[in-house]
């Protein structure tokens, strides 16, 4: 009984820490605007970028990492002397998902928010810190060559569980925690990300940054 309440309160926590809108609030600062009335209408890096320029844009994209990684630390500072090493890592991957969850359908901001990205990366790079800058590689790569941040969000949505389902059969994680929570996070964000999907099949996607530049000197 008492794990069922450790694991209920570790589900509040993740999504408490999740929920923090940081793009709107560092936009509704700098700007004076709702940022969910600006292009895509979440609260990410990208929209920040979007709607009060690189520096808001950069600063949200950090703050959202920080929540995912926020809230497995808290969960591990918490749990790691109570729950036994079979149930932690369980413990730590369900504060992580639920900051992704959070992100996405914020309660602050009537069940709005992001695509998730940010915690996703921060969850992961708690646990298994390399995999902080594998994502940067992944999302400026593909921001700067593609310039389309959904491509880039569900590159390294499947990234995560790939790398963390490789350390486990290679026996450098003994619970499949890891790559469970990995899948599981992967899904949340291709879930909000479906509008994207349709528009990448329908070839109408959004494109920013320095393709979009390219893009927009060509047509001139």
């Amino acid at each position: 009984m008492e794990n069922i309440v450790y694991f209920l309160a570790i589900t509040l926590l993740g999504y408490i820490c999740g929920a923090i809108p940081f793009g709107y609030l560092y936009v509704k600062w700098r700007k004076g605007i709702d940022i969910r009335a600006i292009g895509s209408g979440r609260t990410g890096g990208t929209n920040s970028f979007r709607a009060a320029g690189l520096g808001v844009g950069v600063v949200t994209s950090l703050s959202d990492v920080l929540k995912g990684f926020a809230a497995v630390t808290l969960a591990r500072l918490l749990l790691g002397g109570v729950l036994s090493e079979a149930l932690l890592p369980w413990a730590l991957v369900t504060a992580g998902v639920m900051a992704v969850v959070g992100h996405n359908w914020s309660i602050f901001l009537g069940w709005g928010g992001g695509a998730g990205t940010g915690p996703n990366v921060g969850w992961a790079a708690a646990l298994w810190w390399p995999m902080l800058p594998i994502a940067f590689l992944v999302m400026v790569g593909l921001l700067l060559g593609l310039g389309m941040a959904s491509v880039a969000s569900l590159a390294m949505a499947a990234v995560i569980p790939t790398v963390f389902t490789v350390r486990y059969i290679a026996g450098l994680d003994q619970t499949p925690a890891y790559m469970v929570g990995g899948f599981a996070s992967a899904a949340v964000v291709i879930w909000a990300l479906r509008p994207n999907i349709r528009r990448l099949l329908d070839g109408s996607e959004r494109v920013v940054g320095p393709r979009a530049k390219r893009m927009k000197n060509a047509e001139g």
